[in-house]
C-alpha cells in the first residue's frame, strides 16, 4: 500500500527545529504573496520556468510537490518566500523548513531531468520593497538524493505506522456494532441516512427529536462509513462544550466496544484552558515549554497518539512529561487524529486551523455539526467587526511617532464621519470609502513597523491593528449579505458635545462564508432537534441546492408531556411587572400538585432576579436556586447537581443559555419546565435594520420571521426539550405568554405535543 505526501508536509514532520515562536510579525496576506511570487518570476529571463510539477518515490512513499522555479540559464531551482519588514524576523524553524523544502525539490528535480548537480537558492522577496535577498547552495546529485533519502526514511517508518494504523484502523469501523445494542426509535433512520450521506457524499441537514441521542445517532454511522468512504479525519463540531462532552463520551462507548482501541479522538480545547503558563509568552526566551518545541515534537507526538484517546487530561500529561506545549501539540495532532472534537470556529471561522489543514493536505473529510441551529449566530460572529473609537486613541497613544501620522488620518475621517451622522444609530449603503482608504494605508504602516518591532499580544496597537485588519477584510468583501452601521455615544471624559462611534461590519447571512466549507467537505451532516423552517437554515446558512433534508418522527407519545399555556399572561417588557405574581403563583401552584424538580426558563437575568424573589416571598417553602451570569464551570456543574432523582426544588435560568440545551436530566431529576417568553430578540435598531435586510433579500414578511419569529421559538423548543428525555419520561410544560395562542407560533412547535 502506497503513502502519498507533499513535499510541505514531510519537510514540517521532519524538518522543523528549534523553539516554538508566536512573536506577531505581519505576514503577507494570501494575494500578496501570489503577486510577490509573479514578480520574481517575472524578473526572470524567458527560459524560466514556474510552478514545475514534481514527484518520486522512496520505497512505498510517494512524495510530490510544485516547485517554484527553475532558471535553466544558471542551472538554478529557486523556493520563493514572502516576508514584511526585516527578513531576520522570519524565525529560525521556518527558516530550516524552507532549505528542507528547497533540497527536496532538488533532489527531484535532479531525478527527473537527469541533472548531476544544481543550484539551490532561497529567494526572500519583501512584498513592500520588493527587494530581493537570495540566499544559494550548490549541490551535485548524490548529496541531493541523500538529503531526500534521509528526509523520506524519517517519515517512512511513521508513514508504514500510519498505513498499519489506518488498515487496523478501517478493518475495526467496518465491523463496529452499535453499544446500546438497539436503536431508539428513530434514531436508528437519523444514523442511515447519516451513514449513506458520510459514505457518498454531500450534506444532509437532519432535524430529529431532543431525546433520540442524535450525537451517537450521527457518530456511529458517521464512523462506520468511513473505510467506504475513504474518509481521511471526521470533524465532530460543537457550539458549547456540553456539546463536545457528549461526542467524547459516545466515542468513548464506541472505542470500548472495539476488541482493541484503534480510534485516535482529539479534543481540541481552547488555549485559556490548557496553557500551563498565562503569565509568559508564546516564545523560548519566554515560555520553558516553547524553548526548544520542535526538538521534543517528535517524542511527544508519539506518546500521545500511542493512547489513542487525546482528551484534556492524557494530552497535557503527554505535553508535561515531554515539556512541550499542550495546546500547540493538540495543533500538531490534528494532523495525525481520526476523530477531532471541536468547536465550530476550527472550521468555520475566517483563518480555521482544521479548514486550512484540510485544504493543504487534500483530506477527505466528514464534518457533523452539532445543534446545527447555533451556527447561524456563530457565523455570524465569525464575520461580523467592530472597531471603536476609544481602541484607536488607546492604539494611536501607544505607537511609535512613526505612526501618528497614519492614524491621525484615521481619526480625521472618522471625526468627519461623525459629524454628518444624524441619529444615534444609523445603517449605511457602505462603508465610508475615506474612513476604509484610511484603515488601508494605517494598516499597512503598523505592519511595516511591526516587521522590524514585534508587540505583545495585550499592546493597545496590535490589538487595534488585528481589529482594523479583520474589519477591512470584510468592508472589502461587502454585500448584500451584510450590514454597516455606526452607534455614536458620548466620548467619555470630553466635552459633551464631543462623539465618539462603534462602526460595524455586521454579517447578516452567512452563507457565502460557509458554503467553501461545505464544497472543502467530502460530506457535512447538520442536526438538531429544531431546524423548522428548513428553508430558513437553507437560507442563512449557504447550504448547497442538492442538501437532502429529513425530520426524524420522536420516539415520544403526547401522554408523556402536558403541554399547557398559561391565559392571561403577557411578558412582553412592557407588561413584565404584572406578571410576576402570575408566574410566581403558577410555579408554586404545579409544585404542589407534584413536588419535583423543575426548570423555569425567562429572557433575562434581571426578569429572573425579579420572578425568582417574588416567588420566595410568596412562597418561601418551594426551595429555588438560580443561574448567575458568568458561571464558571464548576458552578455550573453544581447548579445541574441539584436535580437529583429524589430531589425537588425550582432551578431558574435563562432562554437560549448553558442550561437550556445539550443539557441531560432524565428521569426524575426534571419533571417540568416553564418558559416564560418567546425568546424573540429584541426589537432595537440593529434587529430592525436586520429585518430590513431580510425583508429586501428574501421577500416582504420574512424579515419578521427570519429576525425574530423563528430564531425565538428554536430557543422555546430546545429549553423544552430538557424535560423528556427517553420514552420512559413524564412531565409538565407551561407556556406563559398570550402570544403562544397564535396559530403561526404553534406551527412552530413539535408536531408531537398536544396543547391544551
Amino acid at each position: 500500500m502506497n503513502y502519498t505526501v507533499a513535499v510541505r508536509a514531510l519537510c514540517e514532520f521532519t524538518a522543523r527545529a528549534g523553539d516554538l515562536d508566536l512573536r506577531f510579525t505581519p505576514a503577507p496576506t494570501g494575494p500578496e504573496g501570489v503577486a510577490g511570487h509573479a514578480v520574481v518570476t517575472g524578473r526572470r529571463g524567458p527560459a524560466y520556468e514556474s510552478e514545475i510539477s514534481l514527484s518520486a518515490r522512496y520505497q512505498n512513499l510517494l512524495v510530490r510537490g510544485r516547485a517554484d522555479g527553475y532558471d535553466p540559464e544558471l542551472n538554478q531551482l529557486e523556493e520563493i518566500k514572502t516576508y514584511r519588514g526585516d527578513l531576520s524576523g522570519v524565525c529560525d524553524n521556518h527558516r530550516a523548513l524552507h532549505w528542507a523544502q528547497a533540497r527536496m525539490y532538488g533532489h527531484l528535480l535532479c531525478q527527473a531531468r537527469g541533472q548531476q548537480s544544481l543550484r539551490i537558492a532561497l529567494v526572500y522577496f519583501n512584498v513592500v520593497t520588493e527587494e530581493e535577498t537570495v540566499l544559494c547552495e550548490t549541490r551535485d546529485a548524490a548529496w541531493l538524493k541523500d538529503y531526500f533519502d534521509t528526509q523520506c526514511a524519517l517519515f517512512q517508518a511513521w508513514a508504514a505506522a500510519e498505513l498499519a494504523h489506518r488498515q487496523a484502523r478501517d478493518n475495526a469501523l467496518a465491523a463496529l456494532g452499535f453499544p446500546p445494542g438497539e436503536f431508539r426509535p428513530g434514531q436508528r433512520e437519523l444514523a442511515v441516512a447519516t451513514y449513506r450521506t458520510v459514505r457518498a457524499g454531500g450534506c444532509l441537514l437532519a432535524q430529529a427529536s431532543t431525546g433520540i441521542g442524535k450525537t451517537l445517532g450521527t457518530v456511529f454511522p458517521a464512523l462506520r462509513a468511513m473505510p467506504e468512504g475513504r474518509i481521511d479525519k471526521m470533524f465532530f463540531l460543537a457550539a458549547k462544550n456540553a456539546g463536545k462532552r457528549l461526542a467524547l463520551e459516545a466515542l468513548d462507548a464506541l472505542q470500548a466496544s472495539l476488541p482493541r482501541p484503534v480510534l485516535r479522538v482529539l479534543d481540541m480545547q481552547a488555549r485559556d484552558k490548557v496553557c500551563v503558563h498565562p503569565d509568559k509568552a508564546c516564545h523560548g526566551d519566554s515560555c520553558p515549554l516553547a524553548k526548544g518545541f520542535y526538538d521534543r515534537l517528535p517524542q511527544a507526538r508519539a506518546a500521545a497518539l500511542a493512547q489513542h484517546d487525546q482528551h484534556g487530561p492524557a494530552l497535557r500529561a503527554a505535553a508535561i512529561e515531554h515539556d512541550v506545549c499542550p495546546y500547540y501539540l493538540a495543533q500538531e495532532l490534528a494532523r495525525w487524529s481520526d476523530v477531532v472534537v471541536a468547536d465550530y470556529n476550527y472550521y468555520y471561522d475566517a483563518h480555521a486551523l482544521l479548514h486550512a489543514l484540510t485544504q493543504a493536505h487534500q483530506w477527505r473529510v466528514a464534518v457533523l455539526v452539532d445543534e446545527a441551529h447555533n451556527l447561524v449566530d456563530r457565523a455570524r460572529r465569525m464575520y461580523t467587526a467592530q472597531l471603536a473609537q476609544p481602541a484607536l486613541k488607546a492604539a494611536r497613544r501607544a505607537a511609535p511617532k512613526a505612526l501618528h501620522k497614519p492614524l491621525d488620518s484615521v481619526s480625521r475621517a472618522w471625526a468627519a464621519f461623525n459629524r454628518k451622522q444624524a441619529a444615534a444609530y444609523q445603517r449605511y449603503d457602505a462603508v465610508p470609502a475615506g474612513i476604509l482608504a484610511a484603515l488601508q494605508k494605517a494598516a499597512a504602516a503598523i505592519a511595516e513597523h511591526l516587521g522590524h518591532a514585534p508587540l505583545p499580544q495585550d499592546d493597545p496597537l496590535l490589538r487595534f491593528y488585528f481589529d482594523a485588519l479583520h474589519f477591512i477584510r470584510l468592508a472589502e468583501q461587502f454585500g448584500s449579505h451584510a450590514l454597516f452601521d455606526a452607534d455614536q455615544h458620548a466620548a467619555g471624559g470630553a466635552a459633551p458635545s464631543a462623539l465618539a462611534s462603534t462602526l460595524c461590519v455586521r454579517n447578516v447571512v452567512p452563507a457565502p462564508y460557509l458554503a467553501a466549507r461545505y464544497a472543502a467537505a467530502h460530506a457535512t451532516v447538520l442536526f438538531s432537534a429544531t431546524l423548522n423552517p428548513q428553508q430558513y437554515y437553507r437560507d442563512a446558512l449557504g447550504l448547497p441546492a442538492q442538501t437532502a433534508w429529513m425530520d426524524v418522527a420522536g420516539p415520544f407519545r403526547p401522554e408523556q408531556l402536558t403541554v399547557r399555556l398559561a391565559r392571561g399572561v403577557s411578558t412582553r417588557y412592557r407588561d413584565r411587572e404584572r406578571s410576576l405574581q402570575p408566574i410566581a403563583d403558577l410555579i408554586a401552584r404545579q409544585y404542589a400538585q407534584r413536588p419535583g424538580n423543575y426548570l423555569v426558563f425567562v429572557s433575562s437575568f434581571q426578569y429572573l432576579e425579579q420572578v425568582a424573589a417574588l416567588l420566595r416571598q410568596r412562597h418561601p417553602h418551594v426551595p429555588v436556586w438560580a443561574q448567575a451570569p458568568g458561571m464558571d464551570e464548576g458552578s455550573r456543574a453544581a447548579f445541574l447537581q441539584r436535580f437529583t432523582d429524589d430531589g425537588a426544588g425550582v432551578g431558574f435560568a435563562v432562554l437560549g443559555g448553558v442550561f437550556s440545551e445539550a443539557v441531560d436530566l432524565p428521569g426524575k431529576r426534571l419533571i417540568g419546565a416553564f418558559i416564560a417568553t418567546l425568546g424573540l430578540p429584541q426589537v432595537n435598531p440593529v434587529n430592525e435594520e436586520i429585518k430590513a435586510a431580510m425583508d429586501q433579500r428574501y421577500g416582504s414578511g420574512r424579515g419578521y420571521d427570519y429576525t425574530y419569529l423563528y430564531p425565538g421559538l428554536q430557543k422555546v423548543v430546545q429549553a423544552a426539550g430538557r424535560v423528556i428525555r427517553s420514552e420512559n419520561d413524564t412531565g409538565v410544560l407551561h407556556l406563559i405568554d398570550d402570544r403562544y395562542r397564535r396559530a403561526e407560533v404553534q406551527a412552530l412547535l413539535p408536531a408531537w405535543w398536544q396543547i391544551g
